[in-house]
């Protein structure tokens, strides 16, 4: 019996046990809600939990305590909602209400989510899925840049040239050399600190980012196209983008996981709930489409 135990154990441990355990449980609870107290039911069960829910739905609104009066009407304007609803959905009024259809769906969906989310991600899966999706998390690489500015629109078919001849010079003056005087004046940074590429992205364009990614470092290299114009440019410092480790992005891994939890279970549970129904679908030859004209406003204001 030990050994069996543990099995039974590890087994309920597996998430996918889990998975199928919550979705069985959920298929179980809407097919017999469906039967229980659908709309040709007639029984309203007020349950002590009921009550509580209602009065704590008043106490947050009023800031107070029902009393027993107002717990005696918001019990029976419950009742009264309950049978307005059963009445109404046997009467088929729900049924081409787009809200009220997107509503329940969304109450249904929300109901899966919140079992799903019961139960909590180990540390292995955490591990196992930041493994799978490391690049998701994995920050930017970094890069620290000088650059030197040629216009083109102003030197026109001279600026390759004129681009030539800086950079040779550059070369010759070394890394460290100054640059406020050299150039085209422009409202673009002369030197960026170590920060992410999509800084570079952000001044001075895709294209130019994309080069600046594959550059040597510590060397002046050139023309480097921009939207602008040409550029020499040094590539001071370059960081590679690290592998994130589970405690730096635990937050945003549970997260994700939990996120495609809930997918997989919604799926599942759709296409069990899909097997007690039989869809009947013809498509027309060809789909025209109409614009739908507005509702007219009905008279005497709205009902």
């Amino acid at each position: 019996m030990t050994i069996v135990r543990k099995f039974a154990r590890a087994l309920l441990r597996e998430p996918l046990v889990q998975f199928l355990v919550i979705g069985g449980l959920l298929f179980v609870y809407f097919d017999w809600k469906a039967w229980g107290s659908g709309p040709g039911s007639t029984r309203i069960a007020i349950t002590p939990g009921l009550v509580t829910h209602l009065a704590s739905g008043f106490a947050t609104t009023w800031q107070r305590p029902p009393t027993d009066a107002e717990i005696k009407g918001l019990v029976d304007d419950y009742v009264k909602e309950e049978i307005a609803t059963r009445e109404a959905t046997a009467m088929g009024l729900d049924r081409d209400d787009t809200i009220i259809r997107r509503r329940l769906r969304q109450k249904m969906e929300f109901l899966v989510e919140d079992a799903v989310d019961q139960v909590s991600p180990s540390e292995v899966e955490l591990q196992v899925w930041l493994d799978a999706h490391a690049d998701v998390f994995r920050a930017e690489p970094q890069v620290a840049l000088r650059q030197v500015y040629v216009s083109t629109e102003r030197r026109g078919t001279s600026a390759p040239a004129e681009a030539d001849r800086l950079l040779a010079r550059l070369r010759a003056a070394g890394a460290d050399t100054s640059i406020d005087a050299l150039g085209d004046a422009s409202m673009l940074p002369r030197e960026l600190p170590l920060g992410p590429l999509s800084e570079v992205t952000r001044a001075f364009g895709t294209e130019f980012a994309a080069r600046i990614d594959a550059l040597e470092r510590g060397q002046w290299i050139g023309p480097v196209k921009s939207p602008y114009g040409l550029h020499l440019v040094l590539v001071r410092e370059r960081v590679a983008p690290a592998a994130p480790t589970l405690a730096d992005v635990r937050p945003l891994v549970e997260r994700e996981l939990l996120a495609e939890r809930r997918r997989t279970q919604m799926q599942s549970l759709y296409e069990r709930l899909l097997k007690k129904y039989t869809v009947t679908i013809e498509m027309p030859k060809e789909v025209e489409v109409k614009p739908l004209a507005p509702a007219a406003p009905a008279e005497g204001g709205a009902r």
